[in-house]
């Protein structure tokens, strides 16, 4: 027998899920709201500009481990999860606010050196931090960042915007920050056990620096402004290929067909995938936390696209009828399967 809402668990309704039923009976009361719940960002009209403003929150034990990640790039990390929300909504973000919960545990000059990362990346990215917030916590450290962002009328690209025969296009390699956390993770428990065996980490900085210390994707905002291409639909790659690309065709009530052998993966991410005995595409499909950009085109714009650095071409959008699907080398087709975050036992 098929669950009542109110009999069923976080864990039952997946992330997904859970923010649907906690949000399907919102509604938007001020005509200035021009997108709310459901993009990566929410579009508020000022008139001659809108604004675009999105948030993240980030807990110690959730979302970070700081026994590997050091507090510089956590803090680096943290505003650039927010940006890149931003460039997937075709915006330039301008300002972000901070705010933090701290246990007793953290010390000041650990709090400097994770603002030094937040600091770090308002230089890189020519944003100002703005305000926000700092509060005791009992269970370490917690960290919520808002962005704000800028865009014109009209330029402002939603999920739900893709058209059937467009193409399919990603930034970028995926899959290598699930590698990079899985390495990390791998390392910290031979440690535990063995505490004289130093992390065997060379040979995968690559994969390291996209866990780690990610960039948002404004090199790709700029080049589709220069060859005068705006995408059909946008989103950001948080979640892994697969979900990312659901969005999209469940937000634009369409199809898909991605194709496996177009899927771009750095060699690395092939390596240590073959090495743990998996499939780089399981990491690309899956693991999330890429923070690239995956969008679609207008089948008249491939010409303009193919000559982009670091843009694949990977599917195509289909009739909702027709599914979503990856075609495998041999022509056969698997359904696409939205993974995500799923919450932890006890929650």
């Amino acid at each position: 027998m098929t669950k009542k809402i109110s009999e069923k668990t976080i864990k039952d309704l997946g992330e997904f899920g859970l923010i649907k039923h906690l949000t399907q009976d919102v509604v938007i009361r001020q005509n200035s709201t021009r997108k709310g719940i459901g993009d990566d960002a929410a579009v508020i009209d000022h008139g001659n500009n809108e604004t675009i403003v999105t948030t993240d929150l980030l807990l110690e034990g959730v979302h970070f481990d700081l026994t590997y990640v050091p507090l510089k790039h956590l803090g680096y990390k943290a505003v650039i999860v927010n940006l890149s929300d931003v460039f997937a909504m075709n915006a330039v973000p301008l300002q972000i606010t901070v705010s933090i919960g701290v246990s007793s545990k953290i010390s000041v000059a650990a709090l400097d050196e994770l603002y030094s990362g937040i600091k770090l990346a308002c230089n890189m990215y020519d944003i100002d931090l703005v305000g926000g917030d700092t509060s005791a916590s009992f269970n370490g450290l917690t960290i919520s960042i808002t962005a704000l962002g800028m865009a014109t009328p009209g330029s402002v690209v939603y999920r739900n915007g893709a058209k059937k025969n467009d193409l399919v296009c990603a930034s970028g390699h995926l899959g290598g920050a699930y590698m990079g956390l899985l390495l990390l993770q791998r390392e910290k428990k031979l440690f535990e056990q063995d505490p004289s065996q130093q992390p065997q980490l060379d040979d995968y900085q690559h994969l390291l620096e996209r866990q780690l210390k990610p960039e948002a994707r404004r090199d790709i905002i700029t080049q589709l402004r220069e060859i005068e291409v705006k995408p059909t639909s946008m989103i950001d790659i948080s979640d892994g290929l697969s979900s990312d690309l659901l969005h999209i065709c469940d937000a634009s009530k369409l199809g898909c067909k991605l194709f496996a052998n177009k899927i771009p993966v750095h060699p690395a991410t092939d390596k240590l995938s073959t090495e743990m005995g998996m499939s780089p595409l399981v990491a690309a499909l899956n693991g999330g936390e890429d923070y690239e950009l995956l969008f679609t085109i207008a089948m008249e714009d491939f010409e303009k696209v193919q000559n982009m650095q670091q843009v694949t071409v990977i599917g195509h959008m289909t009739d909702n009828s027709e599914g979503t699907h990856m075609i495998l080398d041999d022509d056969s087709a698997i359904p696409l399967v939205a993974q995500g975050w799923q919450a932890q036992e006890g929650l």
